[in-house]
Protein backbone atom coordinates (compact mmCIF):
# COMPACT_ATOMS: atom_id res chain seq x y z
CA UNK A 1 0.00 0.00 0.00
CA UNK A 2 2.95 2.26 0.70
CA UNK A 3 4.67 1.67 -2.70
CA UNK A 4 1.38 2.49 -4.58
CA UNK A 5 0.98 5.68 -2.92
CA UNK A 6 4.21 6.63 -3.24
CA UNK A 7 3.88 6.07 -6.76
CA UNK A 8 0.63 7.82 -7.17
CA UNK A 9 2.46 10.67 -5.61
CA UNK A 10 5.07 10.67 -7.83
CA UNK A 11 2.87 10.32 -10.77
CA UNK A 12 0.85 13.57 -9.81
CA UNK A 13 4.63 15.56 -8.94
CA UNK A 14 5.17 14.51 -13.05
CA UNK A 15 2.30 15.78 -13.86
CA UNK A 16 2.22 18.91 -11.85
CA UNK A 17 5.82 19.68 -13.48
CA UNK A 18 4.71 18.54 -17.02
CA UNK A 19 1.61 21.54 -16.79
CA UNK A 20 4.23 23.59 -15.60
CA UNK A 21 6.54 23.63 -18.54
CA UNK A 22 3.94 23.14 -20.85
CA UNK A 23 2.70 26.55 -19.02
CA UNK A 24 6.45 28.26 -19.17
CA UNK A 25 6.78 27.57 -23.11
CA UNK A 26 3.28 28.42 -23.87
CA UNK A 27 2.72 31.87 -22.23
CA UNK A 28 5.33 33.48 -24.23
CA UNK A 29 3.20 32.43 -27.70
CA UNK A 30 0.32 33.59 -26.00
CA UNK A 31 1.39 37.41 -25.37
CA UNK A 32 3.14 37.66 -29.33
CA UNK A 33 -0.69 37.06 -30.56
CA UNK A 34 -2.71 38.55 -27.53
CA UNK A 35 -3.36 42.29 -25.70
CA UNK A 36 -1.03 42.20 -22.91
CA UNK A 37 -3.87 44.55 -21.46
CA UNK A 38 -6.36 42.25 -22.04
CA UNK A 39 -4.55 39.05 -20.30
CA UNK A 40 -4.05 41.37 -17.32
CA UNK A 41 -7.74 42.88 -17.29
CA UNK A 42 -7.19 45.84 -17.62
CA UNK A 43 -7.87 48.82 -20.49
CA UNK A 44 -6.08 48.63 -23.80
CA UNK A 45 -6.25 52.59 -22.90
CA UNK A 46 -3.57 51.83 -20.16
CA UNK A 47 -0.76 50.58 -22.45
CA UNK A 48 0.82 50.95 -26.51
CA UNK A 49 3.06 49.08 -28.08
CA UNK A 50 4.74 48.05 -31.08
CA UNK A 51 1.57 46.86 -33.49
CA UNK A 52 -1.12 49.15 -31.59
CA UNK A 53 -3.34 51.62 -33.67
CA UNK A 54 -6.16 54.02 -32.08
CA UNK A 55 -6.57 57.06 -30.25
CA UNK A 56 -3.68 56.97 -27.71
CA UNK A 57 -1.56 56.18 -30.17
CA UNK A 58 -2.07 59.41 -31.78
CA UNK A 59 -1.89 60.95 -28.31
CA UNK A 60 1.13 59.45 -27.81
CA UNK A 61 2.57 60.69 -31.24
CA UNK A 62 1.63 64.14 -30.93
CA UNK A 63 3.34 64.59 -27.38
CA UNK A 64 6.16 63.29 -28.86
CA UNK A 65 6.04 65.69 -32.05
CA UNK A 66 5.01 68.43 -30.01
CA UNK A 67 8.25 67.64 -28.00
CA UNK A 68 10.89 67.11 -30.95
CA UNK A 69 10.67 63.35 -30.11
CA UNK A 70 9.21 62.52 -33.20
CA UNK A 71 8.74 63.56 -37.07
CA UNK A 72 6.10 60.85 -38.49
CA UNK A 73 2.54 61.80 -39.21
CA UNK A 74 0.11 61.08 -36.63
CA UNK A 75 -1.54 58.43 -37.91
CA UNK A 76 -2.55 56.51 -35.03
CA UNK A 77 -0.27 53.58 -35.88
CA UNK A 78 2.30 52.38 -33.28
CA UNK A 79 5.70 51.04 -35.99
CA UNK A 80 9.16 51.46 -35.70
CA UNK A 81 9.51 55.31 -35.78
CA UNK A 82 6.90 55.77 -32.67
CA UNK A 83 8.57 52.62 -30.89
CA UNK A 84 11.94 54.46 -31.49
CA UNK A 85 10.51 58.16 -30.66
CA UNK A 86 9.23 56.47 -27.14
CA UNK A 87 12.28 54.94 -26.69
CA UNK A 88 14.14 58.46 -27.12
CA UNK A 89 12.09 59.78 -24.61
CA UNK A 90 12.25 57.18 -22.55
CA UNK A 91 16.14 57.57 -22.27
CA UNK A 92 15.66 61.44 -21.62
CA UNK A 93 13.42 61.37 -19.01
CA UNK A 94 14.65 58.70 -16.71
CA UNK A 95 12.72 55.56 -17.87
CA UNK A 96 12.79 51.98 -18.51
CA UNK A 97 13.53 51.89 -22.40
CA UNK A 98 11.61 49.33 -23.70
CA UNK A 99 9.62 51.35 -26.42
CA UNK A 100 6.49 50.16 -25.00
CA UNK A 101 3.98 53.09 -23.45
CA UNK A 102 3.21 51.94 -20.17
CA UNK A 103 1.95 54.10 -17.47
CA UNK A 104 5.09 55.09 -16.44
CA UNK A 105 6.11 57.02 -20.01
CA UNK A 106 2.20 57.62 -20.07
CA UNK A 107 2.33 59.67 -17.07
CA UNK A 108 5.83 61.10 -18.17
CA UNK A 109 3.73 62.05 -21.22
CA UNK A 110 1.19 64.18 -19.47
CA UNK A 111 -1.69 61.02 -20.95
CA UNK A 112 -3.06 59.14 -18.08
CA UNK A 113 -2.66 55.53 -18.46
CA UNK A 114 -6.92 54.20 -19.31
CA UNK A 115 -8.02 57.44 -20.38
CA UNK A 116 -9.42 57.61 -24.19
CA UNK A 117 -11.15 60.37 -25.90
CA UNK A 118 -9.69 63.27 -23.81
CA UNK A 119 -8.20 65.92 -26.36
CA UNK A 120 -4.51 67.01 -25.64
CA UNK A 121 -5.71 70.50 -25.63
CA UNK A 122 -7.18 69.71 -21.87
CA UNK A 123 -11.06 69.78 -23.51
CA UNK A 124 -12.81 66.32 -23.82
CA UNK A 125 -15.55 64.93 -26.82
CA UNK A 126 -17.66 62.49 -26.48
CA UNK A 127 -18.51 59.65 -29.21
CA UNK A 128 -19.45 61.45 -32.89
CA UNK A 129 -17.82 64.04 -32.77
CA UNK A 130 -14.78 62.67 -34.68
CA UNK A 131 -17.22 62.23 -37.25
CA UNK A 132 -18.92 65.31 -37.00
CA UNK A 133 -16.09 67.02 -37.57
CA UNK A 134 -14.45 65.02 -40.62
CA UNK A 135 -17.92 65.98 -41.93
CA UNK A 136 -17.46 69.48 -41.67
CA UNK A 137 -13.95 69.37 -43.21
CA UNK A 138 -14.58 67.66 -45.72
CA UNK A 139 -17.86 69.88 -46.62
CA UNK A 140 -15.55 72.90 -46.04
CA UNK A 141 -12.26 72.19 -46.79
CA UNK A 142 -11.67 68.99 -49.03
CA UNK A 143 -9.69 70.92 -51.76
CA UNK A 144 -7.40 72.58 -49.08
CA UNK A 145 -4.21 70.67 -48.14
CA UNK A 146 -3.80 68.33 -44.99
CA UNK A 147 -2.75 71.22 -42.73
CA UNK A 148 -5.28 73.43 -43.99
CA UNK A 149 -7.98 70.66 -43.16
CA UNK A 150 -7.30 70.30 -39.75
CA UNK A 151 -7.04 74.27 -39.57
CA UNK A 152 -10.65 74.48 -40.30
CA UNK A 153 -11.47 71.59 -37.36
CA UNK A 154 -9.06 73.07 -34.88
CA UNK A 155 -11.24 76.29 -35.66
CA UNK A 156 -14.36 74.38 -34.45
CA UNK A 157 -12.55 72.77 -31.51
CA UNK A 158 -11.29 76.43 -30.61
CA UNK A 159 -14.68 77.86 -30.20
CA UNK A 160 -15.77 75.38 -27.87
CA UNK A 161 -13.18 76.75 -25.39
CA UNK A 162 -14.22 80.18 -26.45
CA UNK A 163 -17.07 81.69 -23.94
CA UNK A 164 -18.46 83.56 -27.74
CA UNK A 165 -19.62 80.36 -29.28
CA UNK A 166 -21.58 76.68 -27.92
CA UNK A 167 -18.88 74.33 -26.15
CA UNK A 168 -19.79 71.11 -27.64
CA UNK A 169 -18.06 70.18 -30.88
CA UNK A 170 -22.31 69.51 -32.27
CA UNK A 171 -23.32 72.89 -30.76
CA UNK A 172 -20.52 74.98 -32.95
CA UNK A 173 -21.30 72.61 -36.37
CA UNK A 174 -25.20 73.44 -36.06
CA UNK A 175 -24.77 76.87 -34.73
CA UNK A 176 -26.86 78.83 -37.26
CA UNK A 177 -25.14 80.53 -40.09
CA UNK A 178 -21.72 79.37 -38.59
CA UNK A 179 -20.81 77.00 -41.50
CA UNK A 180 -21.65 77.05 -45.31
CA UNK A 181 -21.43 73.59 -45.54
CA UNK A 182 -23.99 73.19 -43.36
CA UNK A 183 -26.39 75.27 -44.73
CA UNK A 184 -25.66 74.29 -48.58
CA UNK A 185 -25.72 70.78 -47.40
CA UNK A 186 -22.47 69.50 -48.19
CA UNK A 187 -22.01 68.78 -44.66
CA UNK A 188 -23.95 65.87 -45.79
CA UNK A 189 -20.81 64.08 -48.11
CA UNK A 190 -18.66 61.30 -46.69
CA UNK A 191 -15.80 62.35 -45.81
CA UNK A 192 -12.65 60.77 -47.28
CA UNK A 193 -10.11 59.61 -44.90
CA UNK A 194 -8.05 62.73 -45.33
CA UNK A 195 -10.73 64.70 -43.63
CA UNK A 196 -11.12 61.85 -40.77
CA UNK A 197 -7.23 62.03 -40.26
CA UNK A 198 -7.50 66.04 -40.32
CA UNK A 199 -10.65 65.96 -37.29
CA UNK A 200 -8.86 63.37 -35.38
CA UNK A 201 -5.62 65.44 -35.68
CA UNK A 202 -7.70 68.58 -34.01
CA UNK A 203 -9.14 66.65 -31.67
CA UNK A 204 -5.83 65.83 -30.32
CA UNK A 205 -4.75 68.93 -30.10
CA UNK A 206 -2.53 70.10 -33.17
CA UNK A 207 -3.80 73.58 -33.83
CA UNK A 208 -1.94 75.26 -36.94
CA UNK A 209 -4.13 78.66 -36.55
CA UNK A 210 -2.45 79.35 -33.14
CA UNK A 211 -6.18 79.51 -31.61
CA UNK A 212 -7.77 81.30 -34.31
CA UNK A 213 -11.82 81.16 -34.08
CA UNK A 214 -12.76 82.49 -37.66
CA UNK A 215 -11.75 81.41 -40.91
CA UNK A 216 -12.94 82.49 -44.95
CA UNK A 217 -11.37 82.41 -47.90
CA UNK A 218 -10.77 85.92 -48.89
CA UNK A 219 -11.80 85.68 -52.97
CA UNK A 220 -15.37 84.76 -51.63
CA UNK A 221 -15.85 86.03 -48.45
CA UNK A 222 -18.76 88.78 -48.52
CA UNK A 223 -19.04 90.18 -44.91
CA UNK A 224 -17.12 93.59 -44.39
CA UNK A 225 -17.15 92.19 -40.67
CA UNK A 226 -15.00 89.43 -41.16
CA UNK A 227 -12.26 91.51 -42.76
CA UNK A 228 -12.04 93.92 -39.42
CA UNK A 229 -10.59 90.29 -37.90
CA UNK A 230 -6.45 90.25 -37.22
CA UNK A 231 -5.36 87.36 -39.40
CA UNK A 232 -3.14 85.17 -37.50
CA UNK A 233 -2.16 82.83 -40.47
CA UNK A 234 -2.90 81.87 -43.97
CA UNK A 235 -2.75 78.23 -45.14
CA UNK A 236 -3.93 77.13 -48.20
CA UNK A 237 -7.33 79.61 -49.54
CA UNK A 238 -8.41 80.72 -45.81
CA UNK A 239 -7.54 83.09 -43.49
CA UNK A 240 -7.40 82.53 -40.46
CA UNK A 241 -8.25 85.12 -37.68
CA UNK A 242 -9.06 85.96 -34.06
Amino acid sequence: MVNIRIQKIMIMKKLVISLLISAALLLPVYFARHDLAAFFGSSRQSISYYGSTGQEVRNIQYKLRQWGYYSGSIDGIYGNNTSQSVKLFQSKNGLAIDGVAGPDTLAALGLPAGISGSSSTGGSYVSGDANLLAHLVYGEARGEPYTGKVAVAAVVVNRTQDSRFPHTIAGVIYQPGAFDAVSDGQFNLNPDQSAISAANDALNGWDPTYGCVYYYNPATATSSWIWSRPIIVKIGNHNFAK
